[in-house]
């Protein structure tokens, strides 16, 4: 199979060709996870498939927090994510932070929840004396620790912190060790990307590149993943589907900074389009590769957008012109936010 072919079934598998049901789309999601909110402008919201969903998943998923369904932690390096129940010990094993030494704010905190009970940060501040901003960071280190665990059930911003163990009696963050996590959601990983290097693997899953190649040999090992030139695919992929010859459609989407995709090379899109000036507002998938940028400045509303670069021939750049710019404003108010110029040049 070629790389465009696999491009093309990368889409397929993402669901961007053929939007997901709520079925399919659980599938996805718990593959994707954890789930995050729109880069910048999504704060405070639940997390989105962006152009994966055949239904509006931004209620879908506010109705999947509201029932718990969907749970707060920081995954991939210490972000805010938000994962399915079902997998919320398997997330705990990859991510958690053990703290062998407390601090004393670390213990007190910890301790007030153990005599108190659950508490916001209003309270706890009163019960301490501590600052917001002394409290903030020792309720996140203990977080990572998967010792508290903080209820955004709703869009509210008065949330109440408990004791991990008060709010999940019945799981355990150690029951899977992180090697074992890692396999397992490499697996995962590997069917939704199609191919992928262990570059990829380390941008989106944030670990070690030691611990990524030491899955992916265990892996490579028992014959679950194949090499594929300078990547890898699952065996079955490499064995069943040069067959099937993929559609590769001419399709465009500007995807945000916390896209799945993007995610899965964002250390290479961020060196690759540095600009001295403006922001890399969203990155431009073009028939499933990842080649542009829009640039421009984040503020509360409508970015403010100023240039657009492509990474195709002259005369394709020049004949998808109309195409691109519509991808642009799918994502952007085309009224508040007018795109100034395309390559440099003004339009």
């Amino acid at each position: 199979m070629t790389d465009r072919e696999m491009a093309g079934l990368r889409l397929e598998r993402q669901h961007l060709l053929r939007p997901a049901d709520e079925t399919a789309y659980e599938a996805l999601y718990r593959d994707l996870q954890p789930g995050l909110n729109v880069y910048w402008c999504g704060f405070g919201q639940p997390p989105t498939l962006s152009f994966r969903a055949a239904f509006d998943d931004l209620s879908y998923n506010r109705e999947r927090q509201r029932r718990r369904e969907l749970l707060k932690g920081r995954f991939q390096g210490g972000n805010l994510g938000w994962v399915d129940r079902r997998d919320w010990e398997l997330y705990a094993g990859l991510y958690r932070k053990p703290l062998e030494r407390f601090s004393d704010r670390q213990r007190a905190v910890l301790e007030l929840l153990e005599r108190e009970g659950p508490l916001n940060i209003q309270l706890i501040k009163e019960a301490t004396g501590m600052l917001v901003k002394e409290i903030t960071p020792v309720l996140h280190r203990l977080q990572e620790a998967f010792l508290v665990y903080e209820d955004q059930y709703d869009g509210e911003w008065d949330r109440s912190w408990y004791r991990f163990e008060e709010m999940f009696p019945e799981t355990n963050p150690e029951r899977v060790d992180r090697g074992e996590a890692l396999i397992r959601l490499m697996k995962r990983f590997a069917y939704r990307s199609v191919k992928f290097t262990p570059a990829m693997a380390k941008s989106f899953f944030r670990r070690p590149i030691k611990e990524i190649r030491e899955a992916l040999k265990t892996l490579t090992d028992d014959g679950t993943l194949v090499p594929d030139g300078e990547g890898l695919v699952l065996r079955e992929d490499a064995e069943r589907l040069p067959a099937q010859k993929p559609e590769v459609p001419r399709r465009i989407y500007a995807l945000h900074r916390n896209d799945f995709l993007v995610k899965c090379e964002e250390e290479r899109l961020r060196e690759t389009y540095r600009h001295p000036t403006y922001d890399s507002l969203q990155y431009l998938l073009i028939d499933g590769v990842l080649a542009g940028v829009v640039w421009g400045h984040f503020k509360n509303g409508p970015y403010v957008l100023e240039d657009v670069h492509v990474d195709l021939p002259e005369e394709e750049k020049r004949s998808r012109r109309e195409e691109i710019i519509a991808a642009v404003y799918e994502v952007n108010d085309r009224e508040k936010s007018p795109l100034p110029r395309f390559e440099g040049k003004a339009l």
